[in-house]
């Protein structure tokens, strides 16, 4: 999809606008920096399989599950039966986590645009912390703001059952609060793109040199070597 490709785009592109000011901690090199690109390149790694065709429901790390109240306690007894079917689950799993898809397209640029206005007060510490000391700091700036943000795109595509089994037995019903649905839904998709940015940021800080980003060698390498 076009939007796809604009979104891991722009994510590179934050990657690329990454200078290499001076740092005292490391000549030449600047530790904020690092983690900023460091960032911009585990986000970038992430979104482009996540945004993949059935990018979520394909990943072990980011699958969504079905909410409860889509066969749990609050509908009718025979809408339940019907929501708890394998048939009905398997096709309302697959549509959970193609809205997924549609919270993370709106997900990419504003983690982008978070990573090159970040305030990291101490770098050193991001990069001598733990393998995903970095994720965690982009998660404290973003707060909630992720989840608003993915909110109508999740909603929207929670929307678009197109099953008609899955149609007929929610229009049988009672109680279901699509609102909550969709803002959990997106707790869990944000959940899961954090979980995915991080395994990035892991696996670019056990190998930095298959980044072949010369600022990330240097500095992650540097850390190693302590």
């Amino acid at each position: 999809m076009i939007y796809h490709r604009r979104a891991v785009l722009g994510l590179g592109a934050a990657a690329g606008l990454l200078a290499l000011p001076g740092c005292s901690s490391l000549p030449g090199l600047s530790l904020t920096e690092a983690v900023q690109r460091l960032l911009a390149l585990s986000s970038q790694n992430a979104f482009a399989e996540l945004l993949q065709p059935n990018g979520f429901f394909d990943s072990q790390l980011a699958r969504i599950a079905v909410p409860d109240s889509l066969g749990g306690s609050r509908v009718t007894s025979v809408a339940a039966a019907l929501l708890r079917s394998k048939p009905v689950q398997d096709r309302l799993l697959r549509q959970v986590n193609r809205a997924a898809e549609k919270g993370a397209e709106l997900a990419a640029p504003i983690v982008a645009e978070t990573i090159r206005n970040m305030t990291i007060s101490d770098a050193a510490a991001i990069l001598n912390g733990s393998p995903r000391a970095a994720t965690a700091l982009l998660q404290r700036q973003l707060g909630n703001t992720l989840v608003d943000r993915m909110l109508p795109g999740i909603g929207s595509g929670l929307r678009l059952f197109d099953n008609e089994i899955i149609n007929l037995v929610l229009s049988q019903a009672t109680n279901v609060d699509f609102a909550g649905i969709s803002r959990d839904v997106s707790r869990e998709v944000g959940d899961a793109i954090y979980r995915s940015i991080g395994a990035q940021e892991e696996s670019i800080r056990a190998n930095p040199r298959a980044t072949n980003d010369p600022l990330l060698i240097a500095v992650l390498g540097a850390q190693r070597a302590f």
